[in-house]
């Protein structure tokens, strides 16, 4: 289940999404760290819907009162990232926290979900 989780994350990483995450796992509960600098904090929306978890997050372009850019490699609009969740997660206890450009999501995987026991072959 780890495995394919892993899999289904990293297959989503390289899709120019603007919006770049790490995922790992921790005494059964799900982390996911995405990057979202410069999202104004009261856009940000998590919805958890058929097995995957969506991001969306506005970040907006300087105002007028800023000087013209010379370079712009921070694009602005909506960024959107979706998250595919492998296994059985209690979406409805998961904590998200945003702080210094970084969006941390944490989800308890629920009880009974299939763990490895460890047990030799």
């Amino acid at each position: 289940m780890l495995t394919t989780l892993t899999a289904r994350v990293l297959e989503g990483s390289d899709r120019g999404s603007g919006a770049r995450l790490d995922a790992y796992r921790v005494d059964g509960t799900f982390h996911i760290d995405i990057a979202l600098p410069g999202a104004d904090t009261a856009s940000i929306d998590i919805t958890a819907d058929g097995g995957a978890l969506t991001v969306r997050a506005a970040r907006r372009r300087p105002g007028p009162e800023t000087p013209p850019a010379v370079v712009t490699e921070h694009p602005a609009g909506t960024l959107v990232r979706e998250v595919p969740l492998a296994g059985r997660f209690d979406t409805d206890r998961l904590d998200a926290r945003y702080d210094d450009g970084v969006l941390t999501l944490s989800i308890p995987a629920l009880e009974g979900t299939p763990r490895r026991t460890g047990a030799a072959v």
